[in-house]
């Protein structure tokens, strides 16, 4: 299945740029071509419960995915129900000198449909979730 990492560099302080990339709740308003629908189930503390219908590249996926946060520095998402369950996103965010460094590992898993669709469609998830990226560095820098 599709494991990568991407790197980008954003010219704001950690804080700042943390709370844009893990404000899950606001990901409808803020990025609704990639998130037109989101729902949020649980929260205590760090952690959400949240469902979620994403828009990668030319696929549709509704997600339960549980939000954990270690502000300012790492927010995870684990997809725990729906199109790809048992995938991971791991988020880092390293403070630099007027700006900050995000890392992000993702570990895509699909099941059923979606997986045939990815084994023979022409999909480059890389490249689809760097798109997404750069529209949370856009905002954040703004």
């Amino acid at each position: 299945m599709p494991k990568f990492s991407l790197e980008k560099i954003v010219n704001k302080d950690r804080t700042s740029v943390f709370d844009i990339f893990s404000d899950f709740e606001n990901y409808q308003k803020i990025i609704p071509q990639h998130y037109p629908s989101i729902r949020v189930r649980s929260m205590r503390g760090a952690v959400s419960v949240v469902e979620e219908h994403l828009i990668l590249g030319d696929l549709e996926l509704l997600i339960m995915a549980k939000h954990v946060s270690q502000k300012p520095i790492i927010h995870e998402i684990f997809v725990i129900g729906g199109d790809a369950k048992g995938s991971k996103i791991k988020q880092e965010f390293i403070e630099l000198e007027n700006a900050t460094k995000v890392l992000v590992d993702v570990d895509l898993k699909f099941k059923g449909k979606m997986k045939l669709s990815m084994m023979f469609g022409k999909n480059n998830f890389k490249h689809d979730y760097d798109v997404i990226l750069d529209d949370f560095v856009k905002i954040a820098e703004n």
